[in-house]
């Protein structure tokens, strides 16, 4: 005890007197290992806190407060009540003891053993014995710090004190500039105002302390290490402004006021402001005010050029309208919201109708954001607007104005959350219904694709109000989408419609069941010629009719329905009846791939009707196809429509149930294995298929459709022989010449490998597979190199995505066959491959192991072997390192670029002469973005970086003249004093572009010299 005793005083000895910072975290280590107690600690500063020296006691009570920070969870109650008496005498003392006062206080505030009454005690020796504002920053912060604290812990106790708490607060922030300590002021304000502390007779007062700051104009420093921003300062204050209703009286007038402003930021912040008001205030506090803000928030939607202000003004008057929709108003008071409603209407009613329709969209605009608010809002709005837009429909003839009507009519009807009716009451559109169905049939009668297109939103709109549109209506509205399927060919006009049938089909099933699909169905299966058209008129129906098929199955029923179509128009692609041409197989492909993205395959129901009825359809006719038409008649042997087929049976496979997987699994293997065909269904094909030794390009290259069954499903499901189907693979891959073959073999035998769990078997598995590749790829006679090397490529990203340790072998590999003569070009585009994302296999939605960060992983372990190789290497195989390096860069997020620029320039520097535009391209794509913002490392290396790109400019090939182009517009962004030396160079060398003969070239010509003209011009 007496040697912790001895060590104390020393310490407090060489702190105090010895002026050694650092023992006081040596003083704290000691109270938090139980070496002394903080008693014992004032008790050795006893003369130091005594002393008649005011820097002695500023250091002994600057050694307390610090030691508190860290230990005041260590206290018990009569510890802090000794240690809070003394601070408060403390607070009386010179003017350097302030700062450490306040820093223990501070930290006594957030100890749980506060005693009751301490609270209001520290608050009011505070309030009385400081000066606040002429304290420093940081001690300020200290004194709002401890105002918050008390405020969480002790807010009852404070809560008593009445006005006076406020009222001291108001004194102590009355003044604040420093942004930091305003976001803590603000805080506290709004703690004040939205808790229910009593303002009393200091509301106002309140008020002004915080208001003096509104707008906030406020702009950080650059490099603020405080990382304060403006929106911040905004947000805060604006809280606290808005949070209770006794701010009305001021607040609105102010606001008023601000919006008078010509600053742009002001008027908007005022007008942000006033719509957080809304859901505070009621129509007491808005009733006095309501004739000066419409005036206001009239002006800034007619009169405003900034969208911005507009958007602003829109969005409070919406939440004005909204605050006094829900206020209850009592027998004898008028209704605020009827006040209101009848200065918009009185304003903005009658520009519905002038003949010019010049104010329409500002007076529309203003009436949809009333009416959307709330739904007696919407009640009023709507029946005093939509018989008037409806008859000037029905009276204008010129179709630009009717269009302007109708994109008007638009917003009035489509719902917001605010304005749809209670359960029990009546939609407003109901009594509507005919007039406004009438207005759309015609509109989707006309010729105009706008016109169409609009109305095609309105339908959609009119749907989603109950009982708004009656069967009639309905099976009308499936009857013109139909129309417009088959005879519309504009893309515009077609993807609108698609929408539409998309919204409708799930609320209105069996209309489209029986009057869209039959007619689609007929289009689909009609031979070209029949009807005259010529073929591709007729293809280009075909494919429409298609597309829309993919939008009605949001619905189990009309899914099934849609799916069977278009299986059936598969079906006759295969038999050569209807004439499908291979564009046409491929679009019925892509419906396909689009109905099993959006299904919804966890219901049990439809993820059996993919495993039963589309999966095994689609393998049927794809083996079919392959096995009984060697003379390519089929459009489903071609190999584009096989990779159509593919991601159809991914997608369903990835989302299969755990069961159906398992199934799912067993029956693929089994039927490229054994050549076990009983699970297809209308098939009449040989027993003992040998899919995967077939010699034919027409029948292997079916192992596509192998990956797309296998490799999506989850990890979790177990593949039965994968050793054997593994084998199988891999002699695919090495050995067939088709390339789709081979390469659908290695992608297959990668994704495999990438989900089998670690172990002896995966070992042995990629040992096999290591040693024939390597063998293969060093017999330079072999005519099976290209095979080996897309398998390693595959099977190096496979094990790279999981973190494997072979691919660290694998990829030094890779970097060996670099320098070969042969290969070397193949495999430096291979590393696009590596870093790339894969979209049919190796993907995280076809639950492959792909780990974070495996592309900075893979450059932090080779960026140095391909530096090396790169210096090493003969001239003529340095483009190939080039290559790899601009594959591998571009692929990085964009602040590892910035941190390995450095070691890497001379290599960039040196792609941008090489003479594969491929490398040029990838490299000025991977430059562009750096150079917005660029390193040091980079601007001082503008001489040797400027030539190359000006070089570029008049490149052989197109896209490295824009994108050299894009590289001189960005290097004008740098300071004057870099670039001007470059000035006259660079706008002779632009001068070239600037004739270029293709117009994309010329335009980005024209934008950059423009800018390195005005370099150092005033104001710029």
């Amino acid at each position: 005890m007496a040697t912790d005793s001895s060590l104390l005083l020393s310490l407090v000895e060489e702190f105090v007197s010895g002026q050694q910072d650092t023992k006081a975290a040596d003083t704290t280590k000691g109270v938090k290992n139980g070496q002394f107690t903080v008693l014992q600690l004032v008790e050795a500063l006893g003369l130091s806190l005594t002393s008649s020296q005011h820097d002695t006691r500023a250091r002994g009570v600057k050694l307390l407060s610090e030691v508190l920070q860290e230990c005041y969870s260590c206290l018990n109650e009569r510890e802090v009540e000794v240690l809070v008496v003394f601070y408060e005498n403390r607070l009386k003392d010179h003017y350097v003891i302030i700062p450490h006062v306040l820093q223990g206080l501070k930290a006594l505030t957030k100890s749980s053993a506060l005693p009751p009454g301490s609270a209001v005690s520290i608050l009011k020796s505070v309030f009385q014995d400081t000066h606040v504002q002429s304290l420093m920053i940081q001690e300020r912060s200290c004194v709002y710090s401890i105002l918050i604290n008390l405020m969480e812990s002790r807010e009852q106790e404070l809560k008593g004190l009445g006005s006076d708490f406020v009222f001291g607060f108001v004194q102590s922030m009355d003044g604040e500039r420093d942004p930091r300590n305003l976001l803590l002021a603000f805080q506290i304000a709004r703690n004040i105002v939205v808790h229910g502390y009593n303002l009393g007779k200091f509301t106002e007062e309140l008020f002004e302390v915080t208001s003096c700051y509104f707008p906030i104009d406020f702009t950080p420093p650059p490099n603020d290490p405080h990382g304060i921003k403006q929106e911040d300062l905004v947000l805060s204050l604006r809280a606290a402004l808005t949070g209770t209703p006794l701010f009305a009286e001021f607040l609105i007038p102010l606001i008023i006021e601000k919006l008078d402003s010509d600053v742009k930021s002001a008027k908007v912040d005022a007008l942000q402001t006033l719509a957080d008001c809304g859901p505070v205030y009621g129509h007491k506090e808005l009733s006095p005010f309501l004739s000066g803000l419409w005036a206001s928030l009239r002006r800034e939607v007619f009169q405003t050029a900034s969208e911005r202000v507009e958007g602003a003004a829109l969005s409070a008057l919406s939440a004005l309208t909204a605050a006094l929709s829900r206020s209850v108003i009592t027998s004898n008071a008028d209704d605020a919201l009827h006040t209101l409603l009848d200065l918009v209407l009185k304003d903005c009613q009658h520009h519905l109708s002038e003949p010019d329709l010049r104010l329409v969209w500002p007076s529309a605009k203003i009436l949809q954001a009333v009416g959307g608010a709330s739904y007696r809002a919407c009640l009023r709005v709507e029946s005093a607007v939509l018989p008037l837009l409806l008859e000037q429909y029905t009276r204008r003839t010129q179709s630009a104005q009717r269009r302007t009507l109708l994109e008007v009519l638009q917003g009035f009807v489509q719902p917001t959350e605010a304005s749809t009716p209670a359960e029990g009451e009546e939609c407003v559109f109901l009594q509507f219904g005919a007039s406004l169905c009438a207005v759309v049939f015609s509109a989707l009668s006309e010729s105009g694709a706008a016109t169409q297109i609009t109305a095609t939103r309105i339908l959609t709109a009119l749907a989603q109000h109950t009982g708004v549109l009656s069967p009639s209506d309905v099976e009308l509205a499936v009857d013109h989408l139909t129309t417009l399927i088959l005879q519309e060919d504009d893309p515009h006009v077609s993807s609108a419609v698609e929408e539409c049938v998309g919204s409708l089909s799930p609320l209105h099933p069996a209309a489209f069941s029986s009057r869209m699909l039959p007619k689609l169905k007929e289009h689909i299966f009609t031979e070209p010629m029949i009807q005259g058209d010529a073929p591709d008129s007729q293809n280009a129906v075909r494919q429409r009719c298609v597309s829309a098929l993919a939008r009605v199955t949001s619905e189990s029923s009309l899914l099934q329905e849609s799916t069977h179509i278009l299986l059936a128009a598969l079906s006759a692609a295969h038999t050569g009846s209807g004439s499908f041409s291979v564009d046409d197989v491929i679009s019925v492909c892509q419906s396909l791939q689009r109905i099993a993205e959006h299904a919804p395959l966890t219901d049990a129901d439809i993820g059996r009707f993919f495993h039963d009825v589309i999966t095994p359809r689609l393998l049927g006719l794809a083996v079919q196809a392959a096995v009984q038409d060697e003379g390519g008649r089929s459009p489903l042997a071609e190999e584009a429509v096989l990779a159509a087929v593919a991601p159809i049976i991914s997608t369903s496979c990835s989302r299969l149930s755990t069961d159906c997987a398992a199934v799912s699994a067993a029956r693929s293997v089994s039927l490229f294995l054994d050549g076990d065909v009983t699970f297809l269904t209308d098939n009449n094909l040989p027993p003992s298929l040998q899919l995967l030794k077939a010699p034919s390009p027409q029948v292997s290259q079916l192992v596509c459709l192998l990956t797309a069954s296998v490799c999506s499903l989850p990890r979790s499901v177990e593949i039965p022989e994968i050793d054997r189907l593994l084998e199988a693979l891999e002699e695919v891959g090495c050995t067939h010449t088709h390339t789709f073959t081979h390469t659908s073999a290695a992608k297959c035998y990668a994704g495999l490998i990438n989900k089998r769990p670690s172990g002896p078997a995966l070992d042995a598995v990629l040992q096999r597979c290591v040693k024939r590749v390597s063998a293969e790829l060093d017999n330079s006679a072999s005519c099976l190199r290209i095979q080996a090397l897309t398998l390693l490529l595959w099977v190096t990203k496979g094990l790279l995505l999981r973190y494997h340790p072979l691919s660290t072998t694998l990829s030094d590999k890779l970097f060996q066959l670099l320098g070969d003569r042969s290969l070397g070009a193949v495999v430096a585009e291979g590393f696009s491959l590596l870093m790339s994302d894969s979209p049919d296999v190796l993907n995280r939605g076809c639950h492959s192991d792909v780990r974070i960060m495996y592309r900075q992983r893979f450059f932090a372990e080779n960026n140095s072997k391909l530096v090396q190789g790169f210096n090493s290497a003969p001239p003529e195989e340095k483009a190939g390192y080039l290559k790899a390096l601009s594959h591998i860069m571009n692929n990085l997020p964009r602040q590892v670029q910035l941190t390995e620029l450095p070691a890497l320039l001379p290599l960039f520097l040196e792609a941008l002469v090489c003479v594969e535009v491929c490398v040029q391209l990838s490299t000025l794509s991977c430059l562009q973005p750096i150079l917005m913002d660029p390193p040091p490392a980079l601007t001082n290396q503008l001489e040797a970086l400027m030539p190359r790109l000006l070089a570029l400019t008049t490149s052989p090939a197109m896209k490295v003249r824009i994108a050299s182009l894009h590289c001189v517009h960005a290097l004008s962004r740098l300071p004057d004093h870099m670039v001007l030396p470059f000035r006259t160079r660079v706008l002779k060398a632009l001068a070239v572009p600037l004739d270029d003969k293709k117009r994309l070239v010329r335009k980005e010509a024209v934008t950059a010299r423009g800018e390195w003209f005005l370099l150092g011009s005033p104001g710029r």
